[in-house]
This record gives C-alpha cells, sequence and structure tokens, in this order.
C-alpha cells in the first residue's frame, strides 16, 4: 500500500452492558446487548465493510460484543484483543492506532465510551452532511458504529485527518 492508500477507521461502542459482575472489566453483555451486537453486525455486513483487523477491548462485554458482530459478516477478521483498549483516552487510542500496520486497509477499533466518541469526534475533521451533529447529539449510544475515511499511512492518523462517512446506532 501506498502513502496515499484510501483507509478506513471503524469505531465501535462496546452493546449494553449488563451490572451483575463484581469487577467493571468482568461485566458481560445484557440481553439488550447481544441483541444490538447482532444488528451492528448485520449493518457493518450491509456497508460492505469487512475490516482487515479488529482491535478488541479485554473487557468481557467488549469481547462479547465483537463475538456476536464477527459472525455476522461474510469472513472473519483477524482480531487482536488489545488490554490498551480497556478505559483508554484519546491519547491511548491514537497510539495504537499509529501503530497499525500498513497492509491493513480497514481498521475496526472496540472499546467503551468517552474514549471511542472522543476518537472519532477528533479525527472527524469533516463529515457527510449531518453526521458529525447527529454523533455528537447522541453522545455515541452502545452498540454504535463510526466509520472514518482518511488517506495515508497509520502512524499520521492524527486531531481532524478523516472524514465521518457514516454513523450508526441501534434502535433504542
Amino acid at each position: 500500500m501506498t502513502m496515499d492508500t484510501p483507509r478506513r477507521i471503524v469505531l465501535v461502542r462496546h452493546a449494553k452492558a449488563d451490572w451483575s459482575a463484581e469487577s467493571d472489566h468482568e461485566r458481560p453483555l445484557a440481553e439488550r446487548g447481544r441483541k444490538d451486537a447482532s444488528v451492528a453486525g448485520r449493518w457493518l455486513a450491509g456497508s460492505g465493510i469487512t475490516p482487515d483487523l479488529a482491535l478488541v477491548t479485554t473487557a468481557v462485554r467488549g469481547r462479547e460484543t465483537w463475538k456476536l458482530m464477527v459472525s455476522e459478516l461474510p469472513q472473519r477478521s483477524r482480531t487482536v484483543y488489545d488490554e490498551r483498549l480497556y478505559e483508554a483516552g484519546l491519547g491511548e487510542l491514537l497510539a495504537v492506532i499509529n501503530e497499525t500496520s500498513e497492509d491493513v486497509g480497514d481498521l475496526l477499533v472496540l472499546g467503551g465510551n468517552p474514549g471511542i466518541h472522543g476518537l472519532a469526534d477528533a479525527l472527524a475533521g469533516e463529515a457527510e452532511g449531518d453526521l458529525l451533529a447527529r454523533m455528537n447529539r447522541t453522545g455515541f449510544p452502545t452498540a454504535s458504529i463510526a466509520v472514518l475515511a482518511f488517506t495515508g499511512p497509520w502512524k499520521v492518523v492524527e486531531h481532524g485527518v478523516a472524514n465521518l462517512v457514516a454513523f450508526w446506532t441501534p434502535e433504542v
């Protein structure tokens, strides 16, 4: 891939979690979360995006969200469960993205808020129609997906580099 390669970053907030676990990291998906994660996977498949690489938080709710989403995709994405994504802030998320191999065209990052919403907002220098306003108005609900497009190497992903081309939320 060259320096002007078109790429997409797919940002996913984990689906709705249950509050039954003793630790935050171990919280499983709630029933609604399981349903929403499958619907999110179907939306992603319908959009024609099958990520080359999925970076997923190690939190139970994140791993469960991805398992349900990926089962809806036409082919399985290479998946890395990265403990740095759990409760990651904007700087940490950018650092993880900047480490992505140049052979990756479409990257999916699945984590929690406020990090995922903050990253989508920071990367979106432009947006199609009212997508950015809609994303910020909704607050990036659980199981939501933002798709950002940019051109260039992963190591230069920074504030304002991308165009928000899609924003999807489950029916709540």
